[in-house]
């Protein structure tokens, strides 16, 4: 069985399942459901067979597994951040999302070492991390709604996963304030006769190609600013953009599909009007 396989063609299924940008809950419960079941497969898996070396064993533990795992973590946090979110009242939506924020907060600061060590790409404890061996020197506390087997965790495996888990978090919390941010924005957009009538994705690229680009104040803007003066410019609203981002960063083909559209275009125009000289 081709574990490694099996991963991949999860990470498929959720990106093709959560491709609309405004999925719900039932998206969010059919991933949870997905991840706990290859999960469960992986852990048949293991208990009937062995790892052929230590190389492999902490490649499972460390990559392999990480794929269902962090996607069960995260689509089971937002499922209880969205159920437990305020329906009214704006003042207590944004309170609720920078309460949750402040706890997400204190989790990369609690196991900073281990964050640390992750974001250097450091290596020289992954055996004691990601093998079962030193699984007894568990340190973290677990919830009742992940996925845990005293034969198929390692010490580190599920802080791993969380790490990734509560990286998304952080994004996906500070879209939730951006849509606050913007709810009233057809209500008080002034009347402009330029209007985007491309998609949010395009627009997307276009503010991140911007912001990256350095071309507006030298770089000095944030990404917030450029989003805001496009849509106001453009009489579009562009939603959750933080979102999106995520979304266009998991395309597997061409990322930036509209800059390389926007690039063709001009190219082809350019050697059309060369071509009249």
């Amino acid at each position: 069985m081709d574990l490694n396989l099996l991963s991949h063609q999860l990470s498929e299924q959720l990106n093709s399942l959560n491709q609309n940008l405004e999925k719900g809950t039932k998206e969010t419960n059919t991933s949870i459901v997905l991840c706990r079941k290859l999960l469960t497969v992986f852990h048949n898996n293991i208990a009937s067979n062995k790892f052929s070396s230590t190389k492999n064993e902490i490649e499972f533990f460390k990559t392999i597994k990480q794929v269902p795992l962090h996607n069960l973590i995260y689509y089971s946090e937002v499922r209880s951040f969205e159920l437990h979110y305020p329906r009214a009242n704006r003042e207590k939506q944004e309170s609720y999302i920078r309460q949750r924020m402040d706890k997400t907060n204190r989790f990369f600061i609690y196991n900073i070492d281990f964050v640390e060590y992750v974001e250097m790409g450091n290596t020289y404890f992954d055996e004691q991390y990601y093998t079962r061996k030193y699984f007894n020197e568990q340190i973290i506390t677990h919830t009742k709604f992940y996925y845990l087997h005293p034969n198929f965790n390692t010490s580190h495996d599920m802080l791993l996963a969380k790490l990734k888990a509560y990286q998304r978090l952080i994004t996906y919390f500070y879209g939730k304030l951006n849509l606050l941010e913007n709810s009233n924005f057809h209500a008080n957009q002034a009347n402009g006769k330029l209007q985007w009538t491309s998609s949010k994705v395009a627009l997307t690229e276009l503010v991140y190609a911007l912001y990256h680009s350095g071309a507006i104040n030298k770089g000095n803007v944030d990404i917030k600013e450029i989003a805001t003066a496009l849509q106001h410019t453009f009489n579009f609203e562009l939603g959750d953009y933080y979102r999106t981002y995520t979304e266009i960063r998991s395309r597997k083909k061409s990322k930036a599909k509209f800059m390389d559209e926007l690039s063709n275009s001009l190219s082809t125009k350019l050697n059309s009007d060369d071509g009249l000289k």
